[in-house]
């Protein structure tokens, strides 16, 4: 093959960067952040950021919702956006407003109702002392009632980061987030450490910091967008009716109904999978939780990738150039995977500072810089599996997409984690450098099926 099949020119990453360096700086604004909290309830104890780690793998689920709902709606929205179509991206809009909002107050009567045995599944375990989990318990439960709060603001500051992202507006998520960022530092200290003559609130000044945060995030982009409606005509009158065609609301829910159940099973899947973790103790639950933090935080070109990956493909599919498209696929491939063996190898090269940071047992600290070498060495397959799941879905092929991510989560890496942990003396890292790099079966399962090109589809080109 030619090289330029590989490489693109320089306008082609020109438009790449325009959208990814916004992207990726939004994710590393609020991954840091999440890496600030973390240093500073890690500094509360392990009880802390055990109950912390556990109430985030059950809101992990509902954020992966939204996603996955968000997600599937954005396939037509960035489709109407390459086509012209305002109707399109409104009742594309007001799918996503109704849906996930009702999504989110489902998620968050259920936590209300059920979060007891929810939380106690995690700590419930013979490597755990009674004592132990009676105080990770009420830690979680304090922290869990007030981060309920700030679910319906974090739903709708993704309704609109997420419309902006179809019609390829980056920056102004961007400062939303990092508004959303600084308040939400600034309180942390103050509120989880008694600062300005406040009370010392703990695990509790955390969520409450984290609660303001998502409601100024929330005004500022739903001010931002309705200021420059003429920039957003789409969104003109949007409220003045809820009423989506019939025949649209059927077509997203077909395309759209495989991602959300993959995106919620996919997330469940994984909160098995450190589920199984946790039944060797609350220390590995707190070493999972600064492992992963410290993973989020140097993968945020990955997952900014998969955005613009959706955004640049969806809107070269919905001008009907299916072959452009696919040409353009092959190009953020190769400049993912090249990007993502360099990242992996500085999260080798951290891995003995950053478990410094945290004021944890030296068991812990030795785990996590265990767990963090073998993220660093399986991250390339990850990355190239990631883009290679949005290539796929951008053309509306979810289906597939829902069997390459959540089935196959399930029937393996859940499998022998489950297996693995309960059933074997196999070392924590040695368990999940197998779960890690059993992916190495999806990344053989995906190069065939984007060579094939069948993903290369224009969903919207009935639509009115």
């Amino acid at each position: 093959m030619k090289l330029n099949t590989f490489f693109g020119d320089r306008s082609f990453y020109k438009k790449l960067l325009a959208l990814l360096i916004p992207l990726t700086l939004q994710q590393a604004i609020t991954n840091f952040v999440n890496l600030l909290d973390n240093l500073m309830v890690g500094n509360l104890g392990t009880a802390s950021i055990g109950a912390v780690a556990v109430d985030n793998q059950l809101i992990f689920i509902l954020n992966l919702a939204i996603f996955g709902m968000l997600s599937g709606a954005s396939i037509f929205g960035a489709q109407f956006f390459g086509k012209g179509d305002r109707d399109g991206l409104k009742n594309t809009f007001r799918f996503k407003f109704v849906f996930t909002l009702a999504l989110t107050l489902l998620f968050i009567l259920i936590l209300i109702l059920f979060s007891d045995k929810l939380i106690l599944l995690f700590l419930e375990s013979d490597a755990n002392a009674p004592e132990d989990i009676a105080l990770t318990l009420s830690l979680a439960k304090d922290y869990l009632l007030i981060m309920l709060i700030g679910l319906v603001p974090f739903a709708i500051v993704q309704i609109y980061s997420g419309t902006l992202k179809d019609c390829g507006v980056t920056v102004p998520p961007m400062i939303a987030s990092s508004i959303a960022v600084a308040v939400n530092v600034v309180l942390n200290y103050i509120l989880i450490f008694g600062k300005l003559g406040l009370p010392a609130m703990g695990v509790a000044g955390a969520a409450t910091a984290t609660v303001i945060s998502r409601f100024t995030e929330m005004f500022y982009i739903i001010i931002y967008t309705h200021r420059r409606i003429d920039s957003f005509p789409f969104l003109r009158g949007v409220y003045k009716s809820f009423k989506i065609p019939a025949d649209f609301t059927k077509k997203v829910f077909i395309t759209g109904a495989p991602l959300l159940a993959n995106e919620v099973l996919w997330a469940m899947g994984n909160t098995f999978i450190n589920l199984n973790y946790s039944t060797r103790g609350i220390d590995v639950i707190a070493a999972s939780q600064i492992n992963q933090t410290v993973w989020q935080l140097f993968c945020v070109v990955m997952f900014a990738m998969g955005a613009a990956v959706s955004i640049l493909l969806g809107q070269k599919l919905g001008t009907g150039d299916s072959e452009g498209a696919k040409a353009d696929s092959v190009k953020l491939i190769t400049f993912t995977l090249l990007l993502h063996i360099g990242i992996g190898l500085l999260i080798v090269a951290m891995s003995p500072i950053i478990p410094l940071l945290y004021n944890v047992s030296d068991d812990v600290r030795t785990l996590v810089s265990y767990l963090m070498i073998i993220a660093g060495a399986s991250l390339p397959i990850h990355a190239f599996i990631h883009v290679s799941y949005f290539t796929i879905r951008s053309g509306g092929k979810t289906l597939i997409t829902f069997l390459f991510d959540s089935v196959y989560t399930w029937c393996v890496p859940v499998v022998i984690s489950f297996f693995l942990c309960r059933y074997t003396a196999l070392t924590v890292p040695m368990i999940y450098f197998i779960v890690q790099f059993s992916d190495i079966i999806k990344f053989s399962i995906a190069i065939p099926m984007l060579k094939s090109g069948f993903w290369a589809n224009c969903v919207v080109r009935e639509d009115k």
